[in-house]
């Protein structure tokens, strides 16, 4: 299952005004002018608990499984941490329905994808980084698609749900950089990105109320193989996480003593079966997220912070010994 609320699918229909605004919703994770919630100060209670999770992985071969809120403090919105704004995730069937569809999905895209491009890693994914470099990080497994982790230069990082610097046609494979697309689209849409922001039309926010006629002007490529459908490399609601990924996680949480989950809610599967295997099989289990997960029943301990915060703690700790060769 791909990432998001576990919400049923609409039914596929003729695009409408209704249609643009949950599309606006869902095109990217990252907003204009939207700012995570203020932290909350380190309480005696965290700090303890902080300490009790550096005693628990003390010498252990860690795993971490990461989420949106990892994300959070590099202007990354999340689907459910406090402050974040609602919104319905993008679903294949939505992105198939029809043509107008598509066109108004990558003419924002068009626009949106260059500010999650211009996101930087913050403390958190470096603190994972100087965790590996020290020995102590077997990787990461992470749900998120902005590709923060390989930014911050943590080496074998497994994308379950893609990342959005990568194009692929869903009929045969053929595949572009987001990049260099963005170059073709320029040269397709000339001045579209100035006609259209001129007109307030589009905006990078999830309650937009465009219309098809805001964006039925916009020229998208089809595959040049084929001539198929092409579509971000990132699962969508509605689709599965390939079974070789699946695998590959599996794997790297076999490979571990310990799962570090840090800024999901587990509220998907496609992370929640990784949480269950690790306790499953006598894996350490630690989890570090605003708010509560379904996974808070079985993990050996759960700190309740931010990730930028709790991390670094862990990354700075003289007492954890280096386990991984």
């Amino acid at each position: 299952m791909g990432y998001g609320p576990a919400e049923p699918p609409r039914s596929a229909g003729p695009f409408h005004v209704r249609d643009a605004a949950i599309l606006d919703s869902v095109r990217t994770r990252l907003q204009i002018g939207w700012t995570p919630a203020e932290p909350t100060p380190l309480d005696d209670d965290v700090v303890g608990r902080v300490e009790r999770v550096r005693e628990l992985l003390d010498g252990k071969r860690v795993v971490a499984l990461t989420g949106a809120g990892i994300s959070t403090e590099s202007g990354i919105p999340d689907y459910r941490s406090p402050g974040a704004p609602v919104r319905t995730p993008m679903t294949l069937e939505m992105f198939l329905s029809s043509p107008d569809f598509r066109r108004h999905y990558w003419a924002r895209n068009h626009l949106g994808w260059k500010h999650m491009d211009a996101a930087r890693p913050n403390v958190a994914h470096e603190a994972l980084t100087s965790m590996q470099h020290q020995g102590r990080l077997v990787g990461v497994i992470t749900q998120n698609v902005d590709m923060l982790h390989t930014k911050a230069g943590t080496r074998r990082v497994l994308e379950l749900h893609g990342c959005y610097g990568r194009v692929r046609c869903l009929v045969c494979d053929w595949q572009i950089s987001r990049h260099r697309l963005a170059r073709e689209l320029d040269a397709l849409n000339t001045g579209f990105t100035e006609r259209v922001r001129g007109r307030g039309a589009i905006e990078v926010a999830p309650d937009a109320d465009a219309t098809i006629d805001d964006t039925g002007d916009f020229i998208m490529i089809d595959c040049p193989g084929c001539g198929g459908i092409v579509k971000p490399d990132i699962v969508y609601f509605g689709e599965s996480v390939p079974k070789t990924t699946v695998q590959q996680a599996f794997s790297m949480v076999d490979e571990a003593d310990a799962l570090l989950v840090v800024g999901s809610s587990l509220t998907v599967m496609s992370g929640l079966r990784f949480a269950r295997h690790a306790h499953r099989t006598g894996k350490a289990l630690v989890i570090v997220n605003r708010g509560a997960t379904r996974a808070d029943d079985i993990a050996d301990l759960k700190v309740d912070h931010l990730a930028s915060v709790v991390l670094p703690a862990l990354a700075n700790s003289a007492q954890m010994t280096a386990n991984v060769s």
